[in-house]
């Protein structure tokens, strides 16, 4: 053991592990960084890492919450160190329902700089396709709640990583979707081309997800091919939520609207009777 290596303890067994300096700590087990009390049960996510990130959960004054810090190998370069200062900055301010919040960037002890999001438990929706595990209840939160997150991103215009399925989970109990990786740069506006790129992108998500449930619904399905075609894709995001709810509410308009066509023609028609005249 070196006397420059730092010693962590390992919440679970309670043995002491050896870190060297600089080095990312071993995805071993919940682990407790020395020296302090605000950071404990700190442990790697695997399966939750991003191209540049590696994903803990954590608890900070007892509190649960989910850390992104980048891979060791990035570490100290400017351009990363950069990177993940501005999505920080551009991710702050956001407030969705169906998007992570972020509550703070700082120094972890063993881990360095990391963005501080809230803690989200539950199964992605590529997990939930892997073991054949999605209902209809998950294709309704992706036929309202991600749409209603990915036009709230196009709003804001914010440039962000390819829509996948890895990157949307549905947490535990409630099975509320949840956006983990919605932004790393702000622009004046979108351009064409990367609205088009979320069109098609949702199309394939939902795709993926209705062959992975056991009552896909067909008329999804049309919406889904039609968002994945180029030649017949939706324009923009409010042309597809449009597509999306007259699943449901076409017949019920068009109902309401024969109905109030019938009201108005019968009053047209009474008010163009003469008056009865009295003797």
């Amino acid at each position: 053991m070196s006397t420059d290596d730092k010693i962590y303890t390992d919440s679970t067994s309670g043995k002491k592990v050896a870190i060297a300096t600089g080095s990312t700590p071993p995805p071993t087990g919940p682990w407790n960084p020395p020296g302090q009390t605000k950071w404990t049960e700190v442990e790697h996510l695997p399966e939750w890492d991003e191209e540049f990130y590696h994903v803990y959960t954590a608890k900070k004054h007892g509190k649960w919450l989910m850390l992104k810090t980048l891979r060791p190998e990035f570490k100290g370069n400017p351009d990363m160190e950069a990177m993940i200062e501005k999505e920080f900055d551009v991710r702050y301010n956001l407030a969705h329902p169906a998007i992570v919040m972020i509550n703070d960037f700082e120094d972890v002890p063993g881990l360095g700089r990391c963005i501080i999001t809230d803690d989200v438990y539950g199964d992605s929706l590529r997990k939930l396709i892997e073991t054949h595990s999605v209902t209809p209840m998950h294709i309704e939160r992706l036929r309202s709640q991600l749409v209603s997150a990915l036009e709230y991103i196009q709003q804001n215009h914010l440039i962000h990583h390819p829509l996948r399925p890895e990157r949307i989970i549905f947490t535990e109990n409630i099975g509320n979707l949840k956006l983990i990786d919605v932004g790393f740069d702000q622009k004046s506006s979108l351009p064409p081309a990367d609205v088009s790129d979320d069109i098609n992108n949702y199309g394939l998500v939902l795709l993926e997800a209705l062959n992975a449930c056991e009552s896909p619904d067909p008329r999804l399905r049309h919406v889904a091919e039609r968002c994945v075609d180029p030649r017949r894709r939706y324009r923009n995001i409010q042309a597809l939520r449009l597509a999306l709810e007259n699943r449901r509410g076409n017949r019920l308009m068009l109902v309401i609207i024969l109905f109030l066509t019938a009201m108005v023609a019968l009053l047209m028609f009474l008010n163009s009777r003469p008056a009865a005249i009295n003797p």
